[in-house]
C-alpha cells in the first residue's frame, strides 16, 4: 500500500480492539465495524470519510486495519513475526460456525499480528480474549474450554425472553451437571419474545451451531412462528406456566427473600402462595415492605447465590436443562 500515515493505538486500544474481534458477532458485521473505527480514527494520511469506508472494499479495509494495528504493535516496542496460528485458528472458528461469503473470508485472511498482539492482553481478561491468548499454543482448544470453563470454542445458542433466564439458567444447569462454559453453551436474552423471533430468524440463516429456543407460556403465537424455520439441529420450549419466575421453587424464593431482607423483616412461606404471577407477587412484596424497587436482574442475582443442591432446581427447569443439554456430553450428569 501506498506510505501510511498512523496514529498508533494505545495498549488499551488494541485490547478492546481484539476484545470486540472476538466476541460472538457475525464477522461482516464485527470487522467491519472495528476495521472502520480504527481507519477512521487513527489513519491519518490517506484520510478516509465514513461515507468512503462503507463503499470501499473490503480487502482494502481489511489491509488499511491491519496495518494500522500491526504498526500500533511495533510502536509499543514489539517484534512481528510471520507467526500466523492464531489467525488461521480464528478463521477456521469463525468459519465452522457461521455462513460466510468470500467478501467475509477475505476479511478474515488478515495479516493482523496476533502472535504480539496477545502479548499486550493482560488483566481481569473476559472468556472471549482468554480464549484467543490461548489459542497460541498447541492445545486441543476444546479440551482447554473443558478445563479452564472458558466458554470458546462456542457449541450451541440459547435464545431467551428476559435476562431472569440468562443469569440462573446457567447456575441450575451447574448443579445438574451441565456447564456452559465447558460445554460452550451461549446463552442470550433476546429482551422479549418478539425480540426472540427476530433474534431466531436473523441467526438460524447465519450459523452453523444449534440453536435452543425458550419462551414464556404467553408466546404461542411467537412459537408458531418459529416453528417453520426449525432446523434438525434446532429446539424450542415452550414454558408449562406463566415465565420462568414461576419455576422457582418456592422455597428458594423465600430464602433469598429473607436473606436479603434480613436487617428488616422476615417473609413467610404462605405469602408465596398465591394465585398471581411470581412477579406480580414479588412486586406487591417489596411495595408493602417499603424496600427498594423489585427488579428482574437484580433478583435473579440474589437467587443464584442462593442455588445448592437439586432440590433448589424444579422439574420444569430440570426438563429444560435436559433438552438443552442433549447428547452434547457424554458424562452430562441428567438432571432428575
Amino acid at each position: 500500500m501506498e506510505d501510511l500515515k498512523i496514529k498508533p493505538l494505545s495498549i488499551d486500544q488494541l485490547q478492546i480492539s481484539a476484545d470486540r474481534l472476538t466476541r460472538f458477532k457475525h464477522p461482516e458485521v464485527k470487522y467491519l465495524r472495528v476495521f472502520k473505527d480504527i481507519i477512521l480514527s487513527n489513519l491519518l494520511q490517506p484520510k478516509f470519510k465514513k461515507k468512503e469506508l462503507d463503499t470501499m472494499a473490503y480487502r482494502d479495509l481489511r489491509e488499511y486495519a491491519e496495518s494500522v494495528i500491526n504498526y500500533s504493535l511495533k510502536s509499543v516496542g514489539l517484534e512481528l513475526t510471520d507467526n500466523y496460528v492464531i489467525n488461521q485458528r480464528l478463521y477456521d472458528y469463525e468459519s465452522s460456525i457461521f455462513k460466510l461469503d468470500e467478501n467475509v473470508r477475505d476479511l478474515l485472511r488478515n495479516k493482523i499480528n496476533y502472535a504480539a498482539l496477545v502479548e499486550v492482553i493482560g488483566g481481569e481478561l473476559p472468556k472471549n480474549l482468554r480464549w484467543l491468548k490461548a489459542l497460541s499454543g498447541s492445545e486441543d482448544i476444546v479440551k482447554l474450554r473443558i478445563e479452564k470453563s472458558q466458554l470458546f470454542p462456542l457449541e450451541r445458542i440459547i435464545i431467551t425472553e428476559g435476562i431472569t433466564e440468562e443469569i440462573l439458567l446457567p447456575v441450575f444447569a451447574r448443579v445438574c451437571g451441565y456447564d456452559f462454559d465447558k460445554t460452550g453453551t451461549y446463552i442470550i436474552s433476546a429482551g422479549g419474545k418478539n425480540q426472540v423471533v427476530k433474534l431466531f430468524y436473523q441467526l438460524s440463516e447465519t450459523v452453523k451451531i444449534p440453536l435452543f429456543v425458550l419462551l414464556d407460556k404467553d408466546a404461542s403465537e411467537n412459537l408458531k412462528s418459529i416453528k417453520p424455520k426449525l432446523r434438525d439441529i434446532d429446539r424450542i420450549h415452550l414454558l408449562r406456566c406463566g415465565e420462568f419466575e414461576d419455576l422457582l421453587p418456592l422455597e428458594l424464593i423465600q430464602r433469598t427473600l429473607n436473606d436479603d431482607f434480613k436487617n428488616f423483616t422476615r417473609i413467610e412461606l404462605e405469602s408465596l402462595k398465591q394465585n398471581q404471577p411470581m412477579v406480580k407477587i414479588l412486586e406487591e412484596l417489596f411495595k408493602e415492605q417499603g424496600l427498594h424497587e423489585f427488579k428482574k436482574a437484580e433478583f435473579a442475582e440474589l437467587v443464584s447465590g442462593q442455588i445448592n443442591s437439586y432440590e433448589d432446581v424444579s422439574e420444569e427447569i430440570k426438563d429444560i436443562i435436559n433438552e438443552i443439554s442433549g447428547d452434547l456430553l457424554s458424562n452430562v450428569t441428567k438432571c432428575d
